[in-house]
């Protein structure tokens, strides 16, 4: 038994879309009729349903999956990066693991000290060099600490999923990347009006688009606040606005260690598209769903 994640009719007998997950009644069950984001991923010109498990079939709808086909990575159900294949949110979730790895473990091997000036230029967005462009995408997937990914990694992996089945793996992608930037560049840009050195890493702006996307199309999902508190997720998204203003004139603005302008950057512009897609994606699940966007879709 469960409730269908768009109207929220409880069924005794719920469909289970294998492409995103989801939960449906009969009359949602099929892809068009929940706005499935595997839709994105189908090129159908007969008008011939493509299951995905032909992987012959030209695809050219333009999904994440596609852009690593196009370079030459199997991403299709037999190939070894199957597993990412409509779940982006589990590779940056992957990425950032294995950026955490290159800056503890690698770069020291090549001289580049943890915390030193030349590691702080590579994997840090700073107000000394905020020109260095490829650290506004690479500071994203870099932290500070195990127990600073060990947060974020829980972040992505229960709400990414989610917030991807909604709007899709290529709106999900951009979403993460611009938010994410967005929010390192804002953290920096009020260093710069204020004369403090900055310097700002962590996916946490863009974990808080998730959080303010989630907030417009699913206000209703239950989450433990501190692991014991059940909260709303708009509860949790008003608490977490009003912590970062306070906590950002408290603590003195960016020189507090922690990147409280970049998470209400990151929130706001959740909050903002969420608003604007929360009557395209339907009425949201209703419980945390456990698992990889394809197959059954773990727990529910």
């Amino acid at each position: 038994m469960a409730n269908c994640d768009v109207c929220g009719k409880h069924v005794n007998m719920p469909y289970n879309c294998r492409h995103c997950g989801g939960t449906y009644c009969s009359e949602h069950r099929l892809p068009e009729n929940h706005n499935c984001p595997g839709l994105e991923s189908w090129n159908d010109p007969q008008n011939v349903f493509d299951s995905g498990f032909d992987d012959s079939v030209n695809n050219s709808g333009g999904t994440a999956s596609n852009t690593l086909e196009k370079i030459g990575l199997d991403t299709g159900a037999g190939g070894p990066l199957g597993y990412f294949r409509n779940n982006v949110s589990y590779l940056f979730l992957a990425l950032t693991v294995i950026v955490f790895a290159v800056q503890y473990l690698l770069a020291p091997l090549f001289g580049v000290r943890a915390y030193s000036q030349e590691w702080y230029s590579i994997f840090t967005l700073t107000t000394a060099n905020p020109e260095y462009v490829w650290t506004w995408v690479i500071s994203v997937f870099s932290h500070g600490g195990p127990t600073h990914l060990l947060f974020n990694g829980i972040v992505l992996y229960f709400f990414g999923p989610i917030v991807e089945r909604q709007i899709g793996s290529k709106k999900f992608t951009i979403l993460f990347l611009v938010s994410g930037m967005a929010a390192g560049l804002g953290q920096v840009g009020v260093g710069l009006l204020t004369s403090e050195q900055v310097a700002v890493l962590g996916a946490s702006g863009a974990l808080m688009a998730l959080l303010g996307v989630l907030a417009m199309t699913s206000p209703d999902l239950k989450v433990l606040l501190f692991f014991f508190i059940p909260v709303s997720m708009r509860t949790l998204a008003f608490l977490y606005a009003i912590g970062s203003v306070v906590f950002f004139v408290a603590d003195g603005g960016p020189l507090s260690g922690v990147a409280h302008f970049a998470h209400l950057t990151g929130l706001v512009i959740g909050l903002w598209y969420g608003n604007r897609i929360k009557h395209e994606v339907g009425r949201g699940p209703g419980q945390l769903n456990i698992g990889p966007g394809r197959g059954g879709g773990g727990l529910r």
